[in-house]
C-alpha cells in the first residue's frame, strides 16, 4: 500500500478519542480483507494524490452513509474530487458530499480506475495497486500489470498466476529478467513491474 504501518493502523482502528475511518472485517482487529485493502488503497489516494484533509473525507463517508444508505463508501461508491473535497453522482449531479450535498464540478478520482467491479453487484474483484512513485508515474503512467485478487495469491499482490514476491525473492536470489520471464512465461515488462513493486 506504500503507507505507514501507524497511518493504516489508525484508520483501520482510530486512536483514543478517534473512530476508524474504516471498519476492519476480521472480528479479532489484526487482519486486513481484501475489502479493506481496497479501503485503504482508494483512501490513500484521497489523502496523499489528491490531498483532500481527512476530516473533508470523514464528512463525506458520513454523508454518503446515512443520506445514500450505504455501508462501506470507500467501496460501493465512485467519488470524485477536486483536491479539496470528495464529490458522489446522484441524480446526473455531482454533489459535494463533504459540504453536505452541495452542486460541483470536479476531476475524477484515479485510483477508482484501477479497481475492477463484478458486473452483478459492483462489489471490487480485483485492484490493480500503483508500483510508481507518484513522481515516476507522472513521466511514465503507472501500468496495471500487478493486481491484487483473492482468487490468486490469497490476495498478495501478483502478476499473471505468480506472486510478486516469488519473482523478488527468485531476483534477488540472481536469476535474470529474461529467465523468470521465460519460465513463468510472463512479459518482460510484467517481470520488471514486479520487481518493482516489491522493491519499493
Amino acid at each position: 500500500m506504500r503507507l505507514p504501518a501507524p497511518t493504516l493502523r489508525n484508520w483501520a482502528l482510530g486512536l483514543e478519542k478517534v473512530p476508524a475511518v474504516f471498519r476492519l472485517d476480521d472480528p479479532r482487529r489484526e487482519y486486513l480483507s481484501f475489502m479493506n485493502v481496497v479501503e485503504a488503497h482508494v483512501l490513500a489516494g484521497i489523502r496523499r494524490k489528491h490531498g483532500v484533509g481527512l476530516q473533508q473525507v470523514r464528512r463525506a463517508l458520513d454523508y454518503v452513509q446515512k443520506k445514500c444508505a450505504v455501508e462501506r463508501p470507500l467501496i460501493d461508491q465512485s467519488f470524485q474530487t477536486d483536491g479539496r473535497f470528495l464529490f458522489i453522482e446522484r441524480l446526473e449531479e455531482l454533489i459535494n458530499a463533504s459540504k453536505g450535498g452541495q452542486i460541483a464540478m470536479p476531476d475524477l478520482l484515479p485510483q477508482l480506475d484501477r479497481i475492477d467491479r463484478d458486473l452483478v453487484t459492483g462489489l471490487p474483484v480485483k485492484l490493480y495497486p500503483f508500483t510508481r512513485s507518484r513522481d515516476a508515474a507522472d513521466v511514465i503512467p503507472d501500468p496495471k500489470l500487478v493486481v491484487m485478487n483473492p482468487l490468486i495469491s490469497f490476495g498478495r499482490p501478483s502478476v499473471g498466476a505468480v506472486s510478486t514476491h516469488m519473482i523478488w525473492s527468485r531476483f534477488r536470489a540472481g536469476d535474470s529478467q529474461a529467465h523468470l520471464a521465460a519460465e513463468y512465461g510472463l512479459p518482460p515488462e510484467a517481470i520488471e513491474e514486479a520487481i518493482r513493486c516489491e522493491a519499493a
